[in-house]
């Protein structure tokens, strides 16, 4: 045994059956026990007192912290307790010292052994009391998955959501009750998985065909992929500008980026395949071009809000930037970059796309006005064209990247 005051143990679908000798015995020296009404249920002769989780969480985690410097303390948690369970979190809040865990088989684990499939490449998701938004990307290129399900996110309502996205490459496997008297598991569809229910206490395994067409997406790809308002095509920020600016931004993951003028939605899809756990929040005013955008996330797998208005208009309910991109004003370039600069992050930077001296001339003069460091590169690139047997080049306009950031040391370039 040992003299650690908390003990945390895991349990199957199956209950005390599935448990070890040691495990029992852990709960049995306990004077507390802690657990969900149907995981105490596991447990009737029980001789201490019985706690049931209630919220907020923190303050059980508060309770059994407290119980801990009185008595012994047992937490029953279910599957493997320190997988998106209460283990991980009572370790940091109390110490490693003061924590035993006694894993049970995980239900991800479980439900590869019913599929059948080895999951040592496997990608792990949760969504479970998690925003679905995102997910997409997060998947594409995946060929093995197991997603963590809730009340929210069935299995169901994912499979309508990998199909809006045309993700039509994926099998599934659903396991329900995984070790108890209820477990069901099957093979589906996503076209007949978005029409099936299934037990709240399920694991949803996405397996990709091996005969699967899978797009591949690179970085700075061809201006024409991208779905453009017609007839007159081309508001979009070129390839060139676009792998440059996505430079400039230098995003990092988990960051927070403003698309401002998205039009096509062009940058704020290349930097979520670029970094997936990018989130991005994009406004355009132009209701063509929002459509367009739209069909260019399906496309390209890239799920993040994006929003009908001119800013300012729209940027008070998106959360504050690690990064902003510019690619459009409507004319309101000086107030949009000072309210960009009184949200920016520690740390964040500014990019805009000026195709005027004007443009260049405010934005560059307006960021150092309010206090950041400013680089400007100027792009002037040129294409080849074919003319007869021959090839010539066609010049394209110059577009200035005016890039400002908070920066206690000067750095090379600064204007």
């Amino acid at each position: 045994m040992t003299d650690k005051r908390v003990v945390v143990i895991g349990v199957g679908d199956d209950g005390v059956r599935g448990l070890s000798p040691e495990a029992i015995a852990a709960v049995q020296s306990c004077a507390v026990l802690y657990g969900s009404d149907r995981q105490l249920a596991f447990f009737p002769e029980f001789p201490g007192e019985k706690r049931v989780f209630t919220t907020p969480f923190q303050a059980v985690i508060e309770d059994i912290k407290r119980l801990a410097g009185e008595c012994s303390v047992a937490v029953l948690a279910s599957g493997d307790p320190l997988f998106y369970g209460i283990g991980s979190t009572l370790v940091k809040r109390l110490g490693r010292e003061a924590v035993r865990i006694h894993p049970h088989v995980s239900s991800i684990q479980l439900a590869f052994a019913r599929a059948g499939l080895a999951w040592q490449d496997a990608r792990i998701l949760s969504l479970h009391g998690r925003d679905i938004a995102g997910f997409a990307q997060k998947l594409h290129g995946t060929a093995l998955a197991a997603v963590l399900t809730d009340e929210i996110n069935t299995p169901a309502a994912i499979a309508n959501y990998l199909l809006a996205y045309q993700m039509t490459e994926y099998e599934a496997f659903v396991a329900e009750h995984l070790g108890g008297d209820g477990e069901r598991t099957g093979w589906y569809a996503l076209d007949e998985l978005r029409e099936l229910s299934f037990a709240p206490l399920n694991v949803l395994i996405l397996y990709r065909r091996s005969d699967a067409n899978v797009p591949a997406f690179t970085l700075g790809m061809d201006d024409c992929e991208f779905s453009q308002r017609k007839p007159d095509r081309g508001l979009i920020t070129k390839r060139e500008v676009r792998v440059q600016s996505l430079a400039e931004l230098r995003l990092n993951k988990g960051d927070v980026l403003w698309d401002i003028g998205a039009c096509t939605g062009s940058v704020s899809i290349e930097a979520i395949l670029a970094t997936p756990d990018l989130r991005v929040f994009a406004v355009e005013k132009n209701e063509g071009d929002l459509v367009n955008l739209r069909e260019n996330q399906v496309k390209f797998r890239t799920d993040f809000v994006a929003v009908h208005a001119k800013a300012p208009a729209g940027l008070d309910a998106f959360p504050d930037p690690d990064a902003v991109f510019i690619g459009g004003s409507g004319g309101e370039l000086g107030e949009l970059l000072r309210l960009c600069a009184s949200r920016l992050r520690e740390g964040g930077r500014i990019v805009v796309n000026a195709a005027t001296i004007e443009n260049l001339y405010e934005a560059h003069q307006t960021l150092r006005t309010l206090g950041l460091c400013v680089s400007v590169t100027l792009i002037q690139s040129a294409r080849s064209k074919p003319i007869l047997n021959l090839t010539r080049f066609e010049g394209m306009n110059p577009v200035y990247l005016v890039t400002g950031w908070r920066s206690d040391a000067k750095e090379d370039g600064v204007q």
